[in-house]
């Protein structure tokens, strides 16, 4: 048995009581704020928090915002996230935030409360199943039964949320367990006996990509979340090796930020709302370099019409991932930094050239593609285009030059921010991308702002997200966290008006916003400050105001109701068959009710 999951004994271990345990063990691990809310279960820790400065809490007024906080935490610093919540019910409310931060890889430690062991399995008062009922919501979970294990468990949690792929862990904690004495000792300094994800690549994997890469007439490098999971560091070898390499680049919604929006090289996000050169190229490419993304549905559209004429190469630190959606050339098992030094290294001592020639014809083909400018809009006349009041948002923040965070909700709004939000670096740019979650936004914005004390931290939101968790306007005025609510106000639920509009004939079943609240007066009455922009004319001023106020703010902008996100690739067609805004000429136009994409 290896130190890391050798037991404590009395002769090595401090005594102390459980919850005293647990935040010791916090502490230890780097956490200096966690986000929660009280009940029975876990009153021994909060009378444990109450009794120490080490450890901020920030009192959300619902569980699952206090996992999305602590996802915009992790996602903003690259640090885990921590979440306290109550037994029963406070666990329940948690899974929706958990099973977010499993499908977009955030590490997370929730910490839930529970029953007193002896009650667990009687139906006591606030009792469930929470390792039962989040099995299959989190990378992994505890169940503590034996005050010696706790600090062992605390410890590994953290260990387990942030290695490898990284992802949400709860550890269920018992009411006695939490009150009784317990042992503590000090995280491991030796490595897990049994969890150790593979993070250096194997270097005839490497060698055989290179060769790929390096006799590639149409490259194409496809990064995603895992480059920015990674670190720092991985965004800027990303950039050292396309720059090397003179390939194109592109990114998932969960990569944008890992490769600069403004370099010539970069064609934008790919995808179902990704752009036309984006797209075609991924399409047409002969080789493609997959590093940290997953080849998720939204990305490939239909499989058997994904990259056809094209050798992938795939780096993931998940050996899950290879193979699991798109079957791969070359799979290369390692962490995205790892992966690119050595890819890096490979191609300056790989002795065949580079097909110049060829990498020369494939931009001038880019350059056609992106001349199209498939993000193209006509703001005319004083009713605000969503596109606009984006972009303007980009210019004006661009333009102050102070440090910007953007989360959003999920919608069009959350689309048309990826198209027309340039992205510089990563780690500022929080979504959810996987599961898709209306209401992430605000929480999320709450955990960036709480990290990033003196950063601009803007929630790109829609009418109908917002409302998902618009309590949390109170933990804003609470704690004084100067976050601005940038509302795209269609007064429909967007997306699903669009998919009813080209898919469904028109029928638009309950997507209709009918009996919205007056946001002006709704963050008044959240000790924020409300504003309007009801013209184009109205949207600078909003903004530079909204941006200038040093409260929260929700800002109102009133867009068009009936405009859509375009480029679309209809789901189960292929990536050159997008359906294309009105102003574009040529290429899909509509789909038939049946789903037959009109030319």
């Amino acid at each position: 048995m290896s130190a890391a999951t050798k037991p404590a004994s009395t002769a090595d271990a401090l005594t102390m009581s459980g919850a005293e345990v647990v935040l010791r063990a916090l502490k230890d691990n780097g956490v200096d704020v966690i986000f929660g809310y009280p009940g029975g279960a876990v009153l021994p820790i909060y009378d444990a928090l109450f009794q120490q400065n080490a450890i901020r809490h920030i009192l959300v007024r619902h569980e699952q915002a206090a996992v999305h906080a602590a996802e915009g935490y992790a996602r903003s610093t690259g640090k885990v996230g921590c979440v306290l919540v109550t037994s029963g019910p406070g666990a329940t409310n948690a899974v929706t935030g958990l099973v977010d931060a499993l499908m977009d890889s955030i590490p997370v430690v929730c910490l839930t409360g529970q029953v007193p062991t002896h009650l667990i399995g009687n139906d006591a008062f606030q009792e469930a199943d929470t390792t039962g009922i989040t099995r299959p919501a989190t990378k992994h979970n505890y169940l503590v039964k034996k005050s010696g294990d706790l600090a062992r468990v605390v410890h590994e949690a953290f260990y387990v949320a942030k290695s490898g792929r990284p992802g949400p862990v709860v550890v269920d904690l018992p009411k006695d367990i939490l009150i009784n004495k317990a042992p503590y000792t000090e995280p491991p300094t030796t490595e897990h006996r049994t969890y150790r994800p593979q993070t250096e690549p194997d270097a005839e994997q490497i060698r055989k990509a290179v060769k790929l890469l390096k006799a590639a007439k149409r490259p194409v490098v496809y990064a995603g979340g895992g480059v920015i999971n990674s670190g720092p560091e991985a965004s800027r070898l990303l950039a050292d090796f396309v720059h090397m390499t003179g390939f194109p680049c592109t990114n998932t919604l969960m990569g944008l930020g890992a490769f600069p929006a403004s370099d010539p090289q970069f064609l934008g996000m790919l995808g179902m709302h990704g752009t036309y050169e984006a797209n075609l190229v991924m399409h047409g490419c002969d080789v493609m370099l997959n590093i940290g993304a997953r080849f998720d549905d939204r990305v490939t559209g239909r499989l058997n019409a994904f990259a056809p004429d094209s050798k992938k190469i795939h780096a993931d630190i998940d050996p899950s991932s290879i193979n699991k959606n798109v079957p791969v050339d070359v799979p290369i098992v390692g962490d995205a930094a790892r992966v690119l030094a050595a890819l890096i290294e490979a191609w300056k001592s790989e002795d065949a050239p580079q097909d110049k020639p060829a990498l020369t014809a494939w931009w001038r083909q880019i350059d056609e593609w992106r001349a199209r400018d498939c993000l193209r809009y006509r703001q005319e006349g004083r009713i605000i285009k969503p596109q606009h009041a984006v972009k303007r948002l980009y210019e004006i923040t661009k333009e102050l030059g102070r440090e910007t965070f953007i989360t959003t909700e999920v919608g069009q709004h959350q689309m048309w921010a990826a198209q027309y939000f340039g992205f510089q670096k990563p780690n500022h740019w929080m979504t959810s991308g996987g599961l898709g979650t209306m209401g992430y936004g605000l929480p999320a914005a709450m955990g960036v702002q709480i990290a990033h004390p003196d950063a601009l931290v803007i929630d790109i939101a829609g009418e109908a997200s917002i409302l998902m968790n618009i309590q949390e306007m109170g933990t804003l005025a609470q704690y004084r966290l100067p976050v601005k609510v940038f509302i795209l106000n269609n007064e429909y639920m967007g997306m699903v008006r669009q998919w009813q509009e080209l898919l469904h004939g028109g029928r638009y079943s309950e997507s209709y916003s009918a009996a919205l609240p007056d946001f002006v007066k709704l963050a008044e009455s959240f000790h924020a400050v409300g504003m309007r922009a009801e013209g184009a004319d109205d949207l600078d001023r909003v903004i530079r105001e909204m941006i200038a106020i040093d409260k929260p703010v929700i800002a109102d902008i009133c867009v068009a109701k009936d405009e859509n996100c375009f480029p679309m690739i209809p789901s189960g067609a292929a990536h050159n068959e997008m359906i294309l805004g009105e102003d574009q000429e040529g290429g899909v136009k509509g789909v038939t009710d049946e789903g037959k994409v009109l030319v």
